[in-house]
């Protein structure tokens, strides 16, 4: 039986998991100093056009393998063992590179400890649309939805389980052959890590049938989205929800309040991070359960931060099961950077202490145009260029980036907007599903 290889993988800015890979004889020794890969690698779209870059072809970082971000599947059907390691992007002198997406998360979350005392704990949810084979879709939400494809189910839940990602749902979604995968929280880096490695292992399982799975924000222009909404908490150094405050009415603690906040400040600059493909703002909108609108709620799932109460009525319970979600995000985005500025941007708002806004209790595109006003709701970009430009227009979120990253990833992300401009959305969504 085939031994397979040892890939070492790492997130670019378009979120796709690039790789090189060795016979797995040799990944102790590359532990310490990894692979070398030339950076100008790093100004690709996700097809095979590069973005004029400030690297050229001479500069190079190495890629070293973390083995906490580590998973391993079985052979099955003739296919080789899957073997992903997950890198960290490092000079020659072992310090982080300054465009490694992996290292601009390890910033944000170190911030928030060393300043705060907390870390982050976090889960995304996994959207993805199947395709290929002979698969008849079942109806929306249904057990023939789940069981018209028994087995890949199955084995994705146990493919999920062996690889120690802890699932917590397989279910069907509202699109036809649209799941959903869930997996138990994460605390810091490893809640980016796992949603990468997820992904993987849903690609791998799926290719073990026969059959693609997407996760692009829009497979189809008809069709129903994809989402990869961010369920987080904070706790302190005992494990404690520290998010959690029972003596308010949206029992929220001061920091969360004033995290919240802070996103909200920052929410039309924090898409360009969370949603900045063009074929993402095709997903997001009014109506959609995606967001249109820069709005915060309560249980409602068209704002697009929202408090999500437990629903446990033991007071312990309510405090560990209380947290906050994130939707205007997909998978056209780096996990690590849509963790790093959803970080960032909160703890903007808690540094300046800003107060909590009014929480919207109906969809804000019901609202009038005073209504959203009073309530501080301001309409998100509707396409990748308006989200560049409000990024470039906010010091602060601009500032997250180190001057290099910051301008490599406006000119790819400009070049990925100028290439779908010259194809109709249809052929857009085609290609973007093609690849993610």
């Amino acid at each position: 039986m085939a031994k397979g290889i040892a890939m070492l993988g790492w997130i670019d800015y378009v979120g796709l998991t690039r790789c090189r890979a060795v016979p797995p004889d040799q990944m102790a020794a590359r532990r310490e100093h990894g692979l070398g890969w030339a950076v100008a690698g790093q100004a690709l779209t996700p097809f095979s056009e590069i973005a004029i870059n400030p690297w050229g072809s001479i500069a190079e970082v190495r890629q070293v393998p973390d083995p906490s971000a580590h998973v391993t599947l079985p052979a099955y059907d003739g296919a080789a063992p899957f073997d992903l390691t997950l890198c960290d992007s490092l000079n020659s002198d072992g310090s982080s590179w300054d465009c490694c997406t992996r290292g601009f998360a390890r910033k944000a979350l170190t911030a928030l400890e060393s300043d705060f005392g907390l870390r982050f704990v976090g889960a995304f949810e996994h959207e993805f649309t199947l395709s290929g084979g002979t698969i008849t879709p079942g109806a929306p939400f249904t057990v023939e939805a789940l069981r018209v494809a028994p087995r890949f189910t199955a084995d994705l839940a146990d493919a999920l389980s062996q690889a120690g990602l802890e699932p917590e749902t397989v279910e069907p979604e509202y699109g036809y052959l649209q799941y959903e995968v869930t997996t138990a929280p994460a605390i810091g880096l490893a809640a980016a890590d796992r949603a990468i490695l997820t992904r993987e292992v849903i690609r791998e399982v799926a290719r073990w049938h026969g059959l693609r799975a997407t996760f692009s924000p829009k497979p189809s222009l008809d069709g129903v989205g994809n989402g990869a909404h961010l369920h987080f908490s904070f706790a302190d150094g005992e494990s404690r929800n520290m998010s959690f405050d029972a003596s308010t009415p949206s029992q929220a603690s001061p920091f969360v309040r004033s995290f919240i906040a802070g996103v909200m400040d920052h929410m039309p600059a924090l898409v360009a991070y969370t949603a900045p493909s063009p074929v993402s703002y095709l997903r997001l909108g009014p109506h959609h359960w995606s967001c249109g609108f820069a709005s915060f709620g309560i249980q409602n799932r068209e704002a697009a931060i929202r408090i999500c109460p437990s629903p446990a009525r033991d007071p312990k319970r309510q405090a560990s099961g209380f947290n906050l979600e994130y939707r205007p995000a997909d998978a056209t985005a780096s996990a690590y950077m849509i963790i790093g500025a959803l970080i960032q941007a909160g703890l903007s708002g808690v540094r300046r202490q800003l107060p909590l806004p009014p929480s919207c209790d109906v969809d804000p595109a019901e609202l009038s145009e005073a209504q959203r006003r009073e309530l501080g709701i301001v309409t998100l970009p509707a396409s990748l260029a308006e989200a560049l430009s409000a990024l470039e227009a906010d010091e602060i979120a601009s500032s997250w980036m180190p001057a290099t990253m910051r301008r490599s990833y406006v000119d790819v992300k400009r070049l990925e907007q100028k290439l779908a401009e010259a194809k109709v959305p249809e052929e857009v969504c085609r290609q973007h599903a093609a690849v993610y």
